[in-house]
């Protein structure tokens, strides 16, 4: 949907009809659910019947194509974060709030394990693989003997520290306010997926993704469940690294640093206190239910203020309108 910048002498008055309404949580957690079912149905089915050791390319693409149209999808009613990494990232850089982050996390659990659940199915149903649990084993994570190439756990460790850092810088400053290319950001992100995950399946199927790693886990038996807890600690870290880091460029050129309680406070109190005494820097576009930042950024810009910078999914919104 995109919303129309209201004339100066309008400012204030709430477009009609539908688009002044903003998604609400089960729309955002629906989506969330959607995109990473998607993500998860093709990062891991694709290399379920390809032989990835030998040409890991194909599972890669797939993930990364598929994560670029989820973002186009449905990027507009969450954000297109499909990732609790992604998600955690955006806790810490101050654009979602952590209750919210908290319901993003559990719908993408959701849709990965339905995703994976999907592809179980299937694959009982191909006679020649006789056991379906060792076939998942084969796209599973995991390190030490369960690498491919016998990486041990330091070293899948910091590869996925590192990928998942780079992964969220990517997200965070693709889709900033002040990006002019933001509206490519599903496009590098699904490309930096790809990339990443070149790499990744070649050391031990690493995914930067802790729901899917969760996902493939589940089917895989017991032995990639006990290697499960490194594919979240490792993520987190590096989200969080990256989070921290953005949230410091940000405030080192002068760039607002969102705050989400304040914002999750006004849109509950409700969208007219939100205008006066808010800027809509400090909210996150997919938690500001009845609060529309454009009316709100004309009315700033009479009084000589600087606009407001755009949140995390504010350019699925408006560019494609611009």
């Amino acid at each position: 949907m995109t919303l129309l910048v209201p004339a100066p002498e309008a400012v204030g008055v709430q477009p009609a009809g539908d688009e002044a309404v903003r998604p609400g949580l089960v729309a955002r957690l629906s989506a969330e659910a959607f995109g990473t079912l998607l993500v998860v149905v093709a990062g891991l089915g694709v290399p379920l019947f390809t032989i990835p050791q030998s040409n890991p390319l194909p599972g890669a693409l797939a993930a990364g194509l598929a994560l670029t149209a989820a973002m186009l999808a449905v990027g507009y009613l969450s954000g297109g974060h499909f990732n609790p990494a992604v998600t955690l990232g955006h806790v810490i850089a101050g654009r979602i709030r952590l209750g919210d982050a908290a319901a993003y996390v559990g719908a993408q659990l959701v849709g990965a394990v339905l995703g994976a659940v999907a592809l179980f199915g299937v694959l009982r149903t191909v006679p020649k693989i006789d056991d379906s649990q060792a076939a998942f084993a084969t796209v599973t994570a995991g390190f030490g003997e369960h690498s491919i190439i016998q990486v041990p756990m330091a070293g899948v460790l910091l590869v996925e520290v590192l990928g998942t850092a780079l992964l969220v810088a990517v997200f965070l400053a693709t889709t900033s306010g002040r990006n002019p290319a933001r509206a490519a950001a599903p496009f590098a992100v699904g490309l930096t997926t790809a990339m990443l995950l070149q790499l990744g399946q070649a050391i031990g199927n690493v995914p930067f993704n802790p729901a899917r790693a969760t996902a493939s886990a589940i089917f895989s038996g017991p032995d990639a469940l006990g290697q499960l807890w490194l594919f979240w600690v490792a993520p987190v870290v590096g989200a969080a690294i990256a989070g921290l880091v953005f949230r410091g460029f940000a405030q080192s050129t002068g760039q607002a640093a969102p705050r989400a309680d304040a914002g999750s406070d006004a849109g509950l109190a409700g969208g007219k206190a939100a205008h006066a005494e808010l800027d809509a820097s400090q909210l996150d576009a997919s938690e500001l239910d009845g609060v529309d930042t454009d009316t709100a950024a004309p009315a700033r810009r009479s009084e000589g203020q600087a606009p407001a910078e755009d949140e995390a999914r504010s350019f699925f919104d408006r560019k494609g309108g611009k």
